[in-house]
Order: C-alpha cells, then structure tokens, then sequence
C-alpha cells in the first residue's frame, strides 16, 4: 500500500495551528452522559474548542446513541476535539482516573458545591448529563463531587450546552489567572505529536 502523501500547509496555516496548541490545555474536559441531541453535542464541542479542551468523553449505554452532527460551523468543532466513547461510566470514569483527573458531575443534590468554589486549574473532568434525566445514579455514585451553577430565576436549571459553557469559561478564568494559557501544558514531544496530527486533519 502506498504511503499517504504528505498534507500541504501553508505557513500561515501551520503557524496558526502552532499558536492555538500552545493555548490547549490537556488537563481539563468534559464528559457527555447521554446527550441524544446533536445541536447540544455541537454546541458543547464548540465551547470544548473555545476554551482549549482537547478531548471529550462520551458515554452512551446502547440506549441512546451518539448522534449524526451536521456540517454547520458548530459542528466542524468536532474536527478537533478528540472524542473517547464508551458504554458505562464506571469504564469512562476508569479511564479518567487512570490520568489523573478529578471527575465533577453536575446535580442539584444537597452535598453539590458551587462551581466557583471548584479548582479548575487541577485536573478535572466535568460531567454533563442527559437532556431529560440528568446525570445518571451510576455516575453520581462514582465522582469525587457534585457542582450546580448558581441560578436566582423561576426555573432554576439551564440547557445543558449553556452549562457546559458556563462551566468551561469559569475552568478558563482560572486557568488564565494562574497562567495555564501562557506557556503550552504539553510537553516537547507531545506538542509536536499533536502539530503532525493536526497537519493531516
């Protein structure tokens, strides 16, 4: 078979792809539970993308499935968010563990915090769930904590892509307060690892 060729780019289009992983942080995501629609899942990756994740995880337990995203600018977000699935949140949340992450689902129990009491500078996966029931009992039992975003209206819960959101620009505040969007999180070898694979999307 032969060799894929090699992908022309641009100067200005590499040095692009240069300065925007220097701002990438691979020690924040998100976890999508269930989220069965696709303009939530658009949304959610554009915001992903907004504020440097790279990564996002996904669990669908075969009863919801992930959804067929269009071609409209908020999907083409999911060009460059790498996406993990799995089936259950004990295999996800495994995963997460295993590098390091702090996993914080959204739910209005009575032990959730704030989110601005949260440090988002550490490590940390937040969680999002289903459009309808929320997060699942599964993964509430499993994370290190719960978090709600204070709210003062009537109806005390917004659309989960409007969370999500939220959340990832509190988890941008405070990384770019303590410098996190100054100097690149990957390593050397990691960053150029990335740069190739980018120059080939």
């Amino acid at each position: 078979m032969p060799d894929t060729p090699p992908v022309f780019i641009t100067p200005e289009r590499n040095e692009k792809l240069q300065r925007v992983l220097t701002k990438k942080q691979p020690s924040l995501t998100i976890v999508l539970e269930n989220v069965h629609d696709p303009h939530n899942v658009s949304a959610v990756l554009r915001s992903c993308d907004a504020v440097g994740v790279v990564e996002a995880f996904l669990i669908y337990n075969g009863i919801q499935e992930f959804p067929e995203l269009g071609r409209k600018s908020s999907a083409s977000a999911k060009k460059w968010i790498d996406l993990h699935q799995f089936s259950t949140a004990t295999e996800c949340f495994a995963a997460l563990r295993a590098r390091g992450y702090a996993i914080y689902t959204t739910n209005m129990a009575n032990d959730a915090v704030s989110l601005y009491a949260l440090n988002l500078t550490q490590p940390v996966a937040l969680v999002f769930g289903n459009e309808h029931s929320g997060v699942s009992e599964e993964a509430l039992a499993l994370a290190d904590g719960n978090f709600l975003i204070p709210q003062v209206g009537m109806i005390q819960s917004l659309n989960i892509s409007v969370a999500c959101a939220v959340s990832l620009f509190e988890a941008y505040r405070q990384r770019n307060l303590a410098g996190m969007y100054a100097e690149a999180q990957f390593t050397a070898e990691e960053f150029r690892a990335k740069l190739l694979d980018w120059q080939q999307r």
